[in-house]
C-alpha cells in the first residue's frame, strides 16, 4: 500500500514528528531496522498504539523478528509531513523574534525556505540577516506575487498585526504562521496558525504547579 494514498488519523499525524526525530536519532547510530516495542518503550508510548501509527505510514510492514526498516519510515514520515517539498516563505518583522526565526536552521529541514524578510523600521531595511534580505514592507506585494509566494510568517507586535495579515493576503498568501499575541481575521480559504508564546508558557506554568502540589500531597 502507498503512503501517499492512506489517510492518516489526526492524532497520528501530531504523532509523526516526535517519530521522525526519534528515527533519525537510530539511522545516525547505525541502526538500519527497529520493532515497535523498541519505539514504544523509548518514547514511552502504548505499543499497540505504535503498531497502528507505523501501519498508516509504512509501505511494507514489519518484518517478523527484524522490525521496520528505518530509512523507509523516515521517508513515509517525510512524505506525508511534506518534508520532501520544499516551501518558500515570508517573514513580516525583523525585531527579536523575527530574527530567532531567520537564524534557526531546522526549517529548511522541514521544506521551508524563507525566502526574505520585511520591516518598515528603516534602520533594520538593507540589511542581511542570517543570509536574508529585509526589504521594506511596500514592496511585499510585488515580491510575493513576483514569486508566487504562498506562505507569511508575522511576528510583528499585536497593533500591527492585522494589516500585515491583511497585506499578506492581497498578496496571495493562502497560509498564514502568526507570533503576535492577537486574533487575526482571515477569510475562510486562508489557514491561519497561531502561536501565543506567553499563553503556552503560562499552560506549561500551571501544569507545573499542579504536578507539583500533586507530588506534595502524595
Amino acid at each position: 500500500m502507498n503512503a501517499g494514498e492512506v489517510s492518516i488519523p489526526k492524532q497520528t499525524f501530531h504523532r509523526l514528528p516526535g517519530y521522525y526525530n526519534y528515527l533519525k536519532m537510530l539511522r545516525s547510530e547505525g541502526v538500519e531496522t527497529v520493532s515497535s516495542t523498541t519505539i514504544a518503550r523509548d518514547l514511552r508510548l502504548g505499543e499497540v498504539q505504535v503498531r497502528k501509527d507505523l501501519a498508516c505510514i509504512s509501505k511494507t510492514g514489519g518484518r517478523p523478528r527484524t522490525g521496520f526498516l528505518v530509512a523507509e519510515l523516515i521517508d513515509s514520515i517525510e512524505f506525508q509531513l511534506g518534508y520532501n517539498r520544499m516551501d518558500e516563505a515570508v517573514l513580516v518583522g525583523a525585531g527579536n523574534l523575527g530574527r530567532a526565526l531567520l537564524s534557526y536552521s531546522g526549517f529548511e529541514e522541514i521544506g521551508i525556505n524563507i525566502v526574505a524578510a520585511f520591516d518598515r523600521d528603516e534602520n533594520i531595511v538593507g540589511q542581511t540577516l542570517f543570509g536574508k534580505q529585509v526589504l521594506p514592507v511596500s514592496k511585499l506585494p510585488d515580491l510575493c506575487q513576483r514569486m508566487h509566494i504562498l506562505i507569511g510568517i508575522i511576528a510583528v507586535p499585536g497593533s500591527e498585526a492585522q494589516q500585515v495579515c491583511d497585506l499578506l493576503v492581497s498578496a496571495g498568501i493562502a497560509a498564514i504562521w502568526n507570533f503576535a499575541p492577537v486574533h487575526l481575521t482571515v477569510p475562510d480559504d486562508v489557514l491561519i496558525k497561531n502561536e501565543n508564546l506567553a499563553a503556552s508558557l503560562a499552560i506549561l506554568s500551571q501544569n507545573l504547579s499542579e504536578r507539583l502540589v500533586k507530588g506534595n500531597c502524595l
